[in-house]
């Protein structure tokens, strides 16, 4: 009788111990059940964020990273848009959602990509990657590259759709980055996400992403689910001339994600139409003080250096180019063919306005001023052109800083 006595307390205390367990992981784990990051898409930096940096399955953002290396390969003149890539029985396999391409067919490549943008379309993600990578692993470890040099320290890229797979992890604050060098680096292909439908064979297709129609300035870019991540979405708006960039990830439903993105995007919106309207009143203000009305004294006040601004590095501009990739790779070469001079330099790309065009400065940043005067007397002896210029870290993209 003592015995049963003693076995059953045991019994009570094991199951005591075993819910205490149970509440306190699923605490924890509700504490960190969804991850959000939003960022200002012109200068990356952070809004707000909530466990940005856990690591977790991407799903269908992956394919963010398969159209970032196809619009490369496009730059770089290695396919075009009417190409047509072979359907392999593997690509057609794929599950759901799919475009439903048969084996042995081809499909354009511009076609591929609006079936990646618009229909989530699986097949036509593994038919770019073995287009462009001959396998989908090898195409994986091109992903998993490209997201390094980006700065996407925590994301590991197994396949180009997201279709589970244990070792494909990302972070919130890595999916933000890849938005934002996808914004930055391809405008002229940015303008796709924001399709709401393509049609394919004379079937029209729509799109997932309802934040199209139900946000204002809403323009892309991609939805994800898979039940292992829930549902994820990188999406960014744009009002008022202000532009930001929004990740959330691992919710319930569609619906949950879409509230909880909207929320951060109204938000940071607001947030940054208000400091504009701020920095505007002071100049006001500065304008009454001063009495000051011809345009010339307007504008010298409107540049004025603000109280408390970071102080000015410099650096040597080696050349301005049309599209950023081109920008990049030109600093990366000037470099690394002074790699001994320049081995503690950072390189920027700087986007600036050229009437309706943009145009990408290449630059080698983090000098004092005589060493970059020096640095660029060096360069012109080697018959390479270059010029002195100081550099206001919040100016730069901080997505094209690179320590290569």
């Amino acid at each position: 009788m003592k015995k049963t006595r003693r076995n059953n307390l045991l019994l009570l205390k094991l199951c005591l111990i075993s819910t205490l367990f149970w509440c306190i992981t699923n605490v924890s784990g509700a504490a960190a059940a969804t991850s959000s990051i939003i960022i200002n898409a012109e200068n990356g930096e952070v809004l707000s964020s909530s466990a940005a940096d856990t690591l977790r399955y991407p799903a269908s953002l992956t394919k963010v990273m398969t159209l970032y290396i196809t619009f490369d390969a496009l730059e770089k003149g290695l396919i075009k848009l009417d190409d047509k890539l072979p359907v392999s029985r593997n690509a057609a396999n794929r599950s759901p959602s799919k475009l439903g391409v048969r084996a042995g067919e081809t499909i354009k490549v511009k076609d591929a990509i609006m079936a990646l943008i618009v229909k989530s379309a699986n097949d036509c993600a593994t038919v770019l990657a073995e287009g462009l990578g001959y396998t989908e692993e090898n195409f994986a470890k091109t992903m998993t590259k490209v997201a390094r040099e980006l700065g996407m320290r925590n994301t590991t890229f197994k396949n180009a759709s997201g279709l589970p797979n244990k070792a494909q992890k990302t972070t919130a604050r890595d999916m933000a980055l890849l938005g934002a060098a996808m914004y930055h680096h391809f405008p002229q292909y940015y303008s796709w996400f924001s399709a709401k439908k393509f049609t394919y064979k004379g079937q029209t297709i729509y799109t997932h992403n309802h934040l199209l129609k139900s946000f204002e300035g809403a323009d892309g870019m991609k939805t994800g689910y898979t039940a292992a991540a829930g549902f994820n979405i990188i999406t960014s708006a744009q009002r008022d001339g202000q532009r930001v960039i929004a990740v959330t990830m691992g919710h319930k439903t569609a619906k949950n994600r879409d509230q909880k993105v909207a929320q951060l995007m109204d938000k940071a919106l607001t947030k940054l139409a208000m400091n504009d309207n701020l920095n505007n009143s002071n100049i006001y203000a500065k304008l009454e003080e001063k009495n000051i009305k011809s345009e010339n004294e307007i504008q010298q006040v409107a540049n004025a250096k603000p109280e408390n601004a970071p102080e000015e590095t410099f650096g040597i501009q080696v050349g301005a180019f049309s599209n950023y990739t081109k920008a990049r790779n030109y600093a990366l070469k000037i470099k690394q063919e002074v790699s001994r001079k320049f081995s503690n330099k950072n390189i920027a790309v700087e986007p600036t306005e050229n009437g309706a065009a943009i145009v990408y400065r290449s630059q080698i940043i983090g000098f004092e001023k005589n060493d970059a005067d020096e640095a660029c007397k060096g360069l012109k002896k080697s018959n390479k052109s270059c010029i002195v210029v100081a550099v206001n870290s919040n100016k730069q993209l901080l997505l094209a800083h690179s320590k290569y």
